[in-house]
Protein backbone atom coordinates (compact mmCIF):
# COMPACT_ATOMS: atom_id res chain seq x y z
CA UNK A 1 0.00 0.00 0.00
CA UNK A 2 1.23 3.42 -0.88
CA UNK A 3 1.46 5.73 1.78
CA UNK A 4 -0.10 9.59 0.66
CA UNK A 5 2.99 12.28 0.61
CA UNK A 6 0.72 15.70 2.45
CA UNK A 7 3.73 17.77 2.22
CA UNK A 8 1.55 20.14 0.08
CA UNK A 9 -1.37 19.62 2.04
CA UNK A 10 -1.46 23.54 3.97
CA UNK A 11 -0.74 25.76 0.61
CA UNK A 12 0.05 28.54 3.06
CA UNK A 13 2.83 26.88 4.78
CA UNK A 14 6.06 27.56 3.78
CA UNK A 15 8.71 25.28 3.20
CA UNK A 16 12.69 25.53 5.64
CA UNK A 17 14.26 26.63 1.64
CA UNK A 18 11.67 29.57 0.57
CA UNK A 19 12.41 30.63 4.49
CA UNK A 20 16.09 30.46 3.76
CA UNK A 21 16.22 32.11 0.55
CA UNK A 22 14.35 35.13 1.53
CA UNK A 23 16.22 35.68 4.63
CA UNK A 24 19.44 35.51 2.35
CA UNK A 25 18.65 38.48 0.77
CA UNK A 26 18.14 40.51 3.78
CA UNK A 27 20.65 39.45 6.22
CA UNK A 28 21.41 42.55 8.27
CA UNK A 29 17.95 43.34 8.75
CA UNK A 30 16.27 41.97 11.87
CA UNK A 31 13.61 38.97 12.05
CA UNK A 32 10.43 39.39 14.01
CA UNK A 33 7.92 36.46 14.33
CA UNK A 34 4.69 37.37 15.40
CA UNK A 35 2.25 34.65 17.17
CA UNK A 36 -0.76 34.90 19.21
CA UNK A 37 -1.02 38.72 17.99
CA UNK A 38 2.19 39.98 19.39
CA UNK A 39 5.79 39.46 18.46
CA UNK A 40 8.05 37.39 19.91
CA UNK A 41 10.37 39.35 21.88
CA UNK A 42 14.25 40.86 20.97
CA UNK A 43 15.74 38.43 23.26
CA UNK A 44 14.14 35.45 21.26
CA UNK A 45 16.46 32.15 21.24
CA UNK A 46 16.57 29.33 18.69
CA UNK A 47 16.67 26.29 21.10
CA UNK A 48 16.04 23.65 19.15
CA UNK A 49 15.95 22.89 15.16
CA UNK A 50 15.03 19.32 14.64
CA UNK A 51 13.78 17.06 11.27
CA UNK A 52 11.58 14.11 11.11
CA UNK A 53 10.04 12.13 8.94
CA UNK A 54 6.92 10.33 9.77
CA UNK A 55 4.47 7.61 8.59
CA UNK A 56 0.82 7.40 10.17
CA UNK A 57 -2.70 6.02 9.62
CA UNK A 58 -5.55 8.75 8.95
CA UNK A 59 -8.78 8.76 10.35
CA UNK A 60 -9.69 7.09 6.94
CA UNK A 61 -7.45 4.42 7.32
CA UNK A 62 -4.96 5.68 4.56
CA UNK A 63 -0.90 5.62 5.24
CA UNK A 64 0.54 8.78 5.29
CA UNK A 65 3.86 10.17 4.75
CA UNK A 66 5.57 13.63 4.88
CA UNK A 67 8.87 15.37 6.34
CA UNK A 68 8.59 18.34 8.55
CA UNK A 69 11.17 20.52 10.83
CA UNK A 70 10.28 21.71 13.74
CA UNK A 71 12.14 25.29 14.64
CA UNK A 72 11.99 25.75 18.12
CA UNK A 73 11.91 29.67 19.24
CA UNK A 74 12.60 30.47 23.25
CA UNK A 75 9.83 33.78 23.74
CA UNK A 76 12.19 35.74 26.21
CA UNK A 77 13.56 39.25 27.24
CA UNK A 78 17.05 39.35 27.64
CA UNK A 79 18.72 42.11 28.78
CA UNK A 80 18.93 44.76 25.79
CA UNK A 81 18.99 42.53 23.07
CA UNK A 82 17.37 43.17 19.77
CA UNK A 83 15.73 41.37 16.96
CA UNK A 84 18.02 38.78 15.91
CA UNK A 85 19.30 39.71 11.94
CA UNK A 86 18.26 37.37 9.60
CA UNK A 87 21.98 36.38 8.94
CA UNK A 88 22.13 35.09 12.51
CA UNK A 89 19.01 32.66 11.73
CA UNK A 90 20.06 31.69 8.51
CA UNK A 91 23.47 30.99 10.02
CA UNK A 92 21.90 29.08 12.61
CA UNK A 93 19.82 26.66 10.37
CA UNK A 94 23.15 26.56 8.08
CA UNK A 95 24.81 25.08 11.24
CA UNK A 96 22.10 22.83 11.46
CA UNK A 97 22.48 21.44 8.49
CA UNK A 98 26.14 20.40 9.32
CA UNK A 99 24.85 18.15 11.43
CA UNK A 100 21.38 16.77 10.51
CA UNK A 101 19.97 16.46 7.44
CA UNK A 102 17.51 18.95 6.66
CA UNK A 103 14.89 19.08 3.76
CA UNK A 104 14.84 22.18 2.09
CA UNK A 105 10.70 21.43 0.96
CA UNK A 106 9.69 19.38 3.97
CA UNK A 107 6.87 20.87 5.96
CA UNK A 108 8.11 24.01 8.65
CA UNK A 109 6.87 24.28 11.88
CA UNK A 110 7.52 26.51 14.83
CA UNK A 111 7.45 25.21 18.03
CA UNK A 112 7.02 28.55 20.51
CA UNK A 113 7.23 28.89 24.15
CA UNK A 114 8.26 31.54 27.02
CA UNK A 115 9.66 29.03 29.53
CA UNK A 116 6.23 29.27 31.26
CA UNK A 117 3.70 28.58 28.75
CA UNK A 118 3.09 24.92 27.75
CA UNK A 119 4.67 25.04 24.14
CA UNK A 120 2.82 25.30 20.97
CA UNK A 121 2.65 24.30 17.21
CA UNK A 122 2.59 27.08 14.44
CA UNK A 123 2.58 27.53 11.07
CA UNK A 124 4.91 30.19 9.39
CA UNK A 125 3.62 33.06 6.57
CA UNK A 126 5.56 33.60 4.04
CA UNK A 127 7.94 36.92 5.39
CA UNK A 128 7.33 40.45 4.14
CA UNK A 129 9.95 43.09 4.37
CA UNK A 130 8.67 46.55 6.08
CA UNK A 131 10.12 49.19 7.92
CA UNK A 132 13.79 47.70 7.63
CA UNK A 133 12.50 44.15 9.56
CA UNK A 134 12.15 40.72 7.97
CA UNK A 135 8.59 40.20 9.11
CA UNK A 136 6.65 36.05 9.71
CA UNK A 137 3.36 35.82 11.21
CA UNK A 138 2.82 32.57 12.96
CA UNK A 139 -0.32 30.89 13.07
CA UNK A 140 -1.50 28.32 15.27
CA UNK A 141 -1.21 24.29 13.77
CA UNK A 142 -4.98 23.32 13.88
CA UNK A 143 -5.38 19.70 13.55
CA UNK A 144 -7.78 18.52 10.50
CA UNK A 145 -8.92 15.61 8.62
CA UNK A 146 -6.49 14.49 6.00
CA UNK A 147 -9.49 12.98 3.75
CA UNK A 148 -11.46 15.66 4.24
CA UNK A 149 -8.91 18.15 3.19
CA UNK A 150 -8.35 16.56 0.68
CA UNK A 151 -11.72 15.61 -0.48
CA UNK A 152 -12.08 19.26 -0.50
CA UNK A 153 -9.24 20.38 -2.48
CA UNK A 154 -10.88 18.41 -5.15
CA UNK A 155 -13.53 19.89 -4.54
CA UNK A 156 -12.02 23.51 -5.30
CA UNK A 157 -10.04 21.71 -8.54
CA UNK A 158 -13.62 20.05 -10.29
CA UNK A 159 -15.48 21.68 -13.14
CA UNK A 160 -19.21 21.52 -11.63
CA UNK A 161 -20.23 19.21 -14.37
CA UNK A 162 -16.80 16.72 -13.26
CA UNK A 163 -17.53 17.23 -9.42
CA UNK A 164 -17.91 13.96 -7.35
CA UNK A 165 -20.92 13.71 -5.80
CA UNK A 166 -20.51 12.65 -2.43
CA UNK A 167 -17.56 13.32 0.17
CA UNK A 168 -14.63 10.53 0.80
CA UNK A 169 -14.61 8.25 3.88
CA UNK A 170 -13.72 10.43 6.53
CA UNK A 171 -13.31 9.66 10.47
CA UNK A 172 -14.90 6.56 10.61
Amino acid sequence: MNAIDNSKMQKDDIALGELMSILSGAKDSPLVFYYDGRPVKPGYHVTEVKAGQFSALDCGANPEAWSEIFIQLWDIEEGDRTHMPSGKFHAIIRKVTEHVKLDDTAKLTFEVSDGVQPMQLYCASMPTLRAGAVHVELAPRPASCKPRDRWLAEQSQATSCCAPTSAAKCCG
